[in-house]
C-alpha cells in the first residue's frame, strides 16, 4: 500500500511556539488513520498542516506526492464543532450543497451529478428528514452529521475530521462512525484526531503525538504501553491492564489551536 501523505523531519510553529518538533510520519493510501495524544500535543495542528491550511516550518511534507497546498482540492476538512452561522438562516439541504461548491464554484448552477451528491450524502447521514430544516434548530450531533454530509458531497480522495466523535449523541456517533469505514471502501483515505483509545485501536494505522510524533504505524506497533508511558507521561504502565482505558476522557480541543 503506497503512503499518500509522508512527512520527514516535519517542525511546524504556532505564533512563537513549536506546536510538532521534528517528526516522522507516514499515512497509507484507502486506509484509516488515527492522530491520538493529549490535549495540546499537537493533533490538530498536524491535521492542519496537511489539509494544506498551516504552513510547515521545516522538514518535508507531502500529500498526494506534492506540496500539501497544492493538494488541497483533493481534501475534504470537517471542522470540530463549527458553530450554526448567525444571520442568514442556511437550510441542511444548502448548507450539504456548500460542499459542491469547490468543484462548481458558488455562481454556477448545480448540474444532475451536483444534486445527486447532495442527496446521496442527505442518505448516508441519515439526515434527508431534515433537509428544509435550519441549522439552529438542530442538535449538536444532527448539526454535526450536516458537516460530515457536506465533506462528503465534495469531491475528495481524503476526508479529514476534526475530533469527529466527540461528544455526541450515540445515533450521531454510530451514523458517522459507519461513514469513517465506509469511505476506505469508497477508496477514499480518512484522517481523523481522537482522544479515544479503543477509537485509535480500530483504525488501520495510527499516528500518536506529544507535541511531536512518538510512533507512526499500525496500532499494535504503536499503541504500546510504553509508548502511552511515553505520550501520556504517566511513567511506567506495566502494571495497567492494556484493555482499560488509561485516562479519564478529556475535554474538547478547540479547533485552530491546541492548548
Amino acid at each position: 500500500m503506497s503512503d499518500v501523505v509522508v512527512g520527514e523531519s516535519v517542525v511546524i510553529e504556532r505564533g512563537n511556539r513549536t506546536a510538532v518538533a521534528a517528526s516522522n510520519f507516514t499515512i497509507p493510501d484507502g486506509s484509516i488513520t488515527a492522530i491520538i495524544g493529549p490535549n495540546g500535543s499537537g493533533k490538530s495542528t498536524l491535521l492542519h498542516a496537511i489539509a494544506g491550511l498551516l504552513p510547515i516550518t521545516a522538514g518535508t511534507l507531502h500529500v498526494f506526492g506534492a506540496d500539501p497546498q497544492a493538494s488541497r482540492e483533493k481534501i475534504s476538512y470537517v471542522l470540530q464543532y463549527t458553530a450554526a452561522p448567525t444571520g442568514t438562516p442556511l437550510t441542511v439541504r444548502k448548507t450539504v450543497g456548500m460542499g459542491r461548491y469547490p468543484g462548481a464554484g458558488l455562481l454556477r448552477r448545480f448540474t444532475t451529478t451536483d444534486r445527486e451528491r447532495i442527496t446521496s450524502a442527505l442518505e448516508r447521514l441519515e439526515i434527508t428528514d431534515l433537509e428544509r430544516r435550519h441549522l439552529t434548530e438542530l442538535s449538536g450531533g444532527q448539526r454535526q452529521r450536516v458537516y460530515v454530509a457536506q465533506g462528503i458531497a465534495q469531491d475528495h480522495a481524503m476526508l479529514l475530521l476534526d475530533e469527529p466523535l466527540t461528544g455526541l449523541d450515540l445515533n450521531s456517533a454510530r451514523t458517522i462512525d459507519a461513514i469513517i469505514h465506509e469511505e476506505p471502501t469508497r477508496g477514499c483515505t480518512v484522517v481523523l484526531t481522537t482522544h479515544d483509545l479503543e477509537e485509535a485501536r480500530a483504525a488501520d494505522h495510527v499516528i500518536l503525538t506529544a507535541g511531536r510524533v512518538i510512533a507512526s504505524g499500525p496500532p499494535a506497533t504503536v499503541l504500546t504501553t510504553a509508548n502511552l508511558a511515553t505520550a501520556y507521561g504517566l511513567g511506567t504502565l506495566h502494571e495497567v491492564d492494556e484493555q482499560a482505558p488509561l485516562f479519564p476522557t478529556e475535554h474538547h480541543e478547540h479547533h485552530g489551536h491546541d492548548h
